[in-house]
């Protein structure tokens, strides 16, 4: 059964706008089954670089690809056949079409830079994640959040709360479209061959990685500080690499759309910022398998649950904001004497603080350290604790406990 994205919307919208449509994503995340569906009952021709005939076609003689494949098209796994790009551009500027194009593709450093060169002026880029709670559930909230009282009532009005039981079965199974509802060695079968098929194979092919024992490794130590400051040496060491290799193959992951790399919050007023980001994954379920979590009812009772909730929320985040009407930029604040908030969303000049805790009745002083970022040159908005709270309940006049259902 197909589960409705709520990126289709804003797809929709920019392919009004765009001659090109880009969709970018990990492996598996369901790109080509979301336009596949927008697709259904029109002409649109759909071609997958995975093929190699197609694929080689592509690279020898570009033009004559899009004469066997003729526009509206849909190609799949656009980074495989680059030669595509200028011949697109060529087309683009011979029409004024909008939507003649749509792609997919792996969020991979060299291709996306290739792509904003070549095709500037004419491609919209939109990312699609694993499947939120909101898609799982049905939800797409009708407005946009300020954090205010008005804006989370409304959106309580419109979802359920969640218990900590559900929180964790949606992190341990995690958003990947394929794997949702099955059992538990199910799961471990999909999640096994997802590594071995994709990620060892993307890895060789994107970054030269040939060992994929040291590169298996690196993957679990890369699980095992999941929520925590990035740290090379360590994982370095916990795969037998150079420290050189372990920033070469976390750039690699993150290119991969595998890992995400939260940056540290930077303003000029304030002094003595970590310059380091935390490390989260993309999917908590691949997440939860790379560290052996073999039931959510472990996980979520486990030494790491605190992690691994932190992980969710951001992720939530990431996915609202992508396919939200307006841009923000996610950081987390860490400054000398380790104090630290651990999301700060900058969203139209103005910064909203949030703390994430693992709790129904998290400490209300939580909120105090917001006011750390009071010396910046934006204003701070409203925030609040992201927790495990059956209700929207007011802190203060600028902070609220916030279920994580409302996100």
């Amino acid at each position: 059964m197909y589960i409705k994205r709520n990126l289709e919307r804003k797809f929709l919208k920019l392919n009004h706008f765009f001659k090109v449509m880009l969709v970018t994503g990990a492996r598996q995340v369901g790109k080509t089954t979301m336009l596949k569906h927008l697709a259904e009952g029109t002409n649109r021709t759909y071609v997958s670089m995975d093929d190699l005939l197609a694929r080689d076609l592509a690279t020898r003689d570009p033009a004559l690809f899009f004469q066997r494949y003729k526009p509206p098209i849909l190609i799949d796994e656009i980074q495989k056949a680059p030669a595509l790009l200028t011949e697109i551009k060529r087309i683009c500027d011979e029409t004024e079409e909008k939507g003649l194009f749509w792609l997919t593709g792996s969020q991979q450093f060299q291709m996306m830079t290739r792509v904003q060169e070549t095709l500037a002026g004419r491609i919209g880029i939109l990312h699609l994640y694993g499947l939120s709670q909101q898609e799982k559930r049905g939800i797409s909230f009708t407005e946009e959040t300020d954090f205010s009282m008005d804006s989370l009532l409304s959106r309580r009005a419109e979802a359920e709360a969640l218990t900590i039981g559900q929180v964790f079965q949606h992190i341990w199974e995690g958003g990947m479209p394929g794997v949702q509802g099955v059992d538990e060695e199910t799961r471990q079968a999909y999640y096994s061959s997802y590594v071995e098929t994709y990620l060892f194979r993307d890895a060789a092919e994107a970054g030269g990685v040939t060992d994929s024992f040291k590169f298996g490794r690196f993957l679990q130590a890369s699980a095992a500080l999941v929520s925590e400051q990035v740290n090379y040496s360590t994982l370095a060491q916990a795969a037998d690499i150079s420290i050189p290799t372990a920033k070469s193959w976390l750039h690699l992951l993150c290119g991969l759309d595998v890992l995400y790399l939260l940056p540290p919050f930077y303003n000029n007023a304030l002094k003595q910022l970590t310059k380091t980001p935390k490390l989260y994954f993309n999917d908590t379920g691949l997440c939860a398998f790379l560290s052996m979590w073999l039931t959510p009812e472990t996980l979520m009772m486990g030494a790491a649950s605190g992690h691994y909730f932190e992980n969710y929320v951001v992720g939530e985040l990431m996915k609202s904001y992508a396919a939200g009407r307006n841009k923000a930029n996610l950081s987390y604040y860490r400054d000398g004497s380790a104090k630290e908030i651990d999301v700060v969303i900058e969203e139209n000049g103005v910064l909203h603080p949030l703390e994430i805790k693992k709790s129904a009745n998290p400490d209300l002083r939580e909120v105090r350290k917001f006011e750390l970022l009071d010396a910046a040159t934006l204003h701070r908005g409203r925030g609040g604790i992201v927790c495990m709270a059956g209700d929207v309940v007011p802190v203060d006049e600028k902070n609220a406990l916030i279920p994580s259902a409302l996100l």
